[in-house]
């Protein structure tokens, strides 16, 4: 059962453009030596849809030969043409991926049934499990609870990343979970409301900067001492709203060049921040040096 501060890695650049392979190795080792319980790579946070194919695989080889199955790996097989999605569920799966993480449509959205069945085809041609990824803000469409209860059912799809950020939905949604089939947080500031719920975890931007914390964060909600989860919570909530000053990746990569992780720039259309946001950034990550690693 998938559980814990899983990390939505960035995806490092040169100065060229170019992935930063080097780096991006550091990051996993670090977040290997510091408490973090899995990677989630070619997400949103990764700039995936700005990744060339080639990319993408050599991603995905360089991690799982780094990893070597000590935390589980979440690959980023989404698309909005299912047949693609399909494509790279097998592609992923084949490659050593532990997971992947599929996202509902965009674009050229669906009704629910097309939902069901663009989920089970892909679901369908994965040899590992795939979670659903429902963000509505970046999709323009969220998982129905009736689409959900068909989709828990599938014995291929194992969990939902939930980033609604509603919570009258996630509390519907958590009569359908079970032990083959979790719901993880897809927002940094509602861990706690979403773990005492039922979420087994949360996939996370936060963690990019705070891997500690967030595991702490992650294990006292597991082990319900949900007060002293409550109160970390609240220490941590005014970085982790930081990171969405502007639209994500943005903000976190800007973070973790101020704290000398040294992984680049953005993929257009990404950009670089606003100057206003950019320092009210800095003046909240100096404020809160004991939480960052």
């Amino acid at each position: 059962m998938l559980s814990g501060s899983l990390v939505a890695l960035v995806t490092p650049f040169l100065e060229n453009g170019e992935v930063n392979y080097e780096k991006l190795e550091e990051l996993i080792e670090y977040h290997l030596n510091n408490q973090t319980d899995g990677l989630v790579i070619l997400g949103t946070t990764a700039e995936a849809t700005t990744l060339s194919l080639e990319e993408q695989i050599r991603i995905v080889k360089l991690t799982v030969s780094l990893v070597k199955k000590r935390v589980p790996i979440i690959v980023g097989a989404g698309s909005n043409d299912t047949a693609k999605a399909m494509e790279k569920a097998k592609l992923f799966s084949g490659l050593g991926a532990d997971y992947l993480l599929v996202i509902t449509p965009y674009y050229n959205k669906t009704n629910q049934g097309g939902l069901i069945h663009h989920f089970e085809s892909i679901a369908a041609s994965s040899s590992v499990p795939i979670i659903l990824y429902n963000v509505p803000s970046r999709t323009g469409m969220s998982i129905s609870l009736h689409a959900l209860e068909i989709l828990s059912k599938n014995k291929n799809i194992c969990g939902i990343k939930e980033a609604s950020g509603n919570m009258s939905y996630a509390v519907s949604a958590s009569r359908f979970l079970s032990k083959d089939f979790v719901m993880l947080s897809g927002n940094d500031d509602i861990i706690v409301p979403m773990m005492s719920i039922g979420a087994t975890g949360v996939i996370s931007v936060l963690a990019n900067i705070c891997p500690r914390e967030t595991h702490k964060l992650c294990e006292l909600c597991l082990k319900e001492s949900y007060q002293e989860a409550s109160r970390l919570q609240g220490r941590l909530l005014p970085v982790a709203n930081a990171l969405f000053y502007e639209t994500n990746p943005i903000p976190v990569k800007a973070a973790m060049n101020h704290l000398g992780f040294s992984v680049g720039g953005y993929r257009m259309p990404l950009y670089s921040m606003q100057e206003e946001a950019y320092q009210k950034l800095i003046q909240i990550l100096d404020k809160n040096k004991e939480l960052l690693n």
